[in-house]
């Protein structure tokens, strides 16, 4: 297993890298080369939210890693949740460095619509109850994206029923204000055929997830095929209450496609 194969993990609204070691430790014990990047104003990145007014700003420490890669070096990217977003941009400028995109019970844009199409169709379908999650305006303009806090009871309830207590005192403690960034992605134009488009794609649905259920989950696969779907029986904190499962899964992908 492994080898130099080269994966990034990008996490999720609210979450950082940090959601990522129950998966990246044996992932890296197999030979694999891991990275789990903060995204801006998430995890141990030091900035506020206030200071991250657009979805390309917030995906910049992921844009900034795949720059940085030596040419020929190619990267399997796993985006979970929000992340999917930021997988999908970012393969949108780098295609020739992403060997294969993996959306984790993820947000996976088309290439035919806007890139907040997904998450509108989320929120205006009523997926989700959001119950105790926060959302608030930044400033009286209008000009920063709405900040999403998720309360304790949509994380128990809806993100992490199947994780341990540990696992959610630990989430809890490290949460961040964050956005889904709807009013910036709402004014990109669609993702290329020949940048997001040109890249292969993997599902991984999710079966228990109550955030992003798994008929959304199935609907966004409908609506933009992809190579390839796998299911892992998880809830949306997959990488936190399924690991081994989890780490399999991405070694297997990353053997076949990178």
């Amino acid at each position: 297993m492994g080898g130099s194969k080269h994966i990034v993990l990008v996490h999720g609204a609210c979450l950082g890298g940090w959601s990522w070691f129950k998966v990246a430790t044996p992932l890296r014990a197999a030979g694999y080369r891991v990275d789990t990047p903060d995204l801006a104003a998430s995890g141990v990145d030091p900035r506020p939210l206030r200071e991250v007014p657009t979805f390309r700003d917030y995906t910049a420490p992921l844009l900034d890693l795949l720059a940085a890669l030596p040419a020929g070096d190619r990267v399997v990217l796993v985006g979970h949740s929000l992340g999917g977003v930021s997988v999908a941009l970012a393969a949108e400028l780098f295609p020739d460095k992403v060997a294969a995109a993996v959306f984790l019970c993820a947000f996976m844009p088309d290439c035919a619509a806007r890139p907040s199409h997904v998450l509108e169709k989320f929120v205006e379908g009523k997926w989700l109850d959001w119950m105790d999650t926060e959302m608030k305006p930044q400033d009286t303009e209008g000009k920063l994206p709405t900040s999403m806090l998720f309360g304790p009871r949509i994380l128990r309830e809806k993100f992490f029923q199947l994780c341990s207590p540990e696992d959610i005192t630990l989430a809890s403690s490290l949460m961040r204000v964050s956005s889904m960034f709807m009013e910036d992605l709402a004014a990109q134009q669609p993702f290329t055929e020949g940048g997001y488009g040109s890249v292969r794609r993997v599902y991984v649905v999710c079966s228990e997830d109550y955030g992003i259920v798994e008929g959304f989950q199935r609907w966004m696969v409908e609506n933009s095929p992809v190579e390839e779907v796998k299911e892992i029986a998880a809830d949306h904190l997959v990488m936190l209450s399924r690991p081994k499962d989890l780490a399999q899964c991405l070694a297997d992908i990353a053997d076949k496609y990178a």
